[in-house]
């Protein structure tokens, strides 16, 4: 499908975090799609995108005329090394910028840099089962719903499920990955 034609995707400089902690910060103390209760600050949220990109986990923003508008990277699924293969992904939206294709142009790019990079599965860990419209997002993409868990986390006042989807990349489980 590709990005709307005013979207730019490209990769995350250092210069975006501060955009990023902004888009962040209001979805941590305003909506349940992140299940943290305090927004973190800036030095914060440039730690976390180092340990990605040091590592080379592919972390995107979206951006309309000149300002970033949304972001998404691929982190380690858990920490083990069997799940070296499987990348979690993350994908936030300002919400002025939301319903208009950015989610969606953003992780199409994500799930092409997780391929070309070797992954075989992407794991969205969705929180709050009432965030349909990420959840159908995902299934857009090739992601099947792969399990539930209830009344995990409480925030804002409320019970929250998590969700959990997956889809494969590349050859996925049909061939073992390489050096293995």
């Amino acid at each position: 499908m590709g990005a709307p034609p005013d979207i730019v995707i490209r990769d995350c400089k250092a210069s975006d975090l501060a955009r990023i902690t902004e888009i962040y910060g209001q979805s941590v103390m305003r909506e349940t799609a992140s299940f943290e209760l305090e927004a973190p600050d800036l030095a914060e949220m440039t730690r976390r995108r180092s340990a990605l990109v040091e590592k080379d986990y592919p972390y995107l923003v979206a951006e309309r005329e000149d300002v970033v508008v949304g972001y998404a990277y691929a982190g380690p699924h858990r920490p083990r090394p069997a799940y070296r293969h499987a990348v979690e992904n993350t994908v936030y939206v300002d919400p002025a910028a939301q319903r208009r294709g950015v989610a969606r142009a953003l992780m199409e790019r994500l799930i092409e840099e997780a391929q070309a990079r070797g992954f075989r599965q992407m794991i969205a860990v969705i929180g709050d089962s009432a965030h349909i419209a990420s959840i159908a997002l995902h299934e857009t993409l090739g992601f099947t719903r792969v399990g539930n868990l209830v009344s995990v986390g409480f925030k804002h006042g409320k019970w929250l499920d998590t969700v959990f989807m997956q889809r494969a990349l590349g050859p996925g489980d049909a061939t073992p990955p390489d050096g293995a």
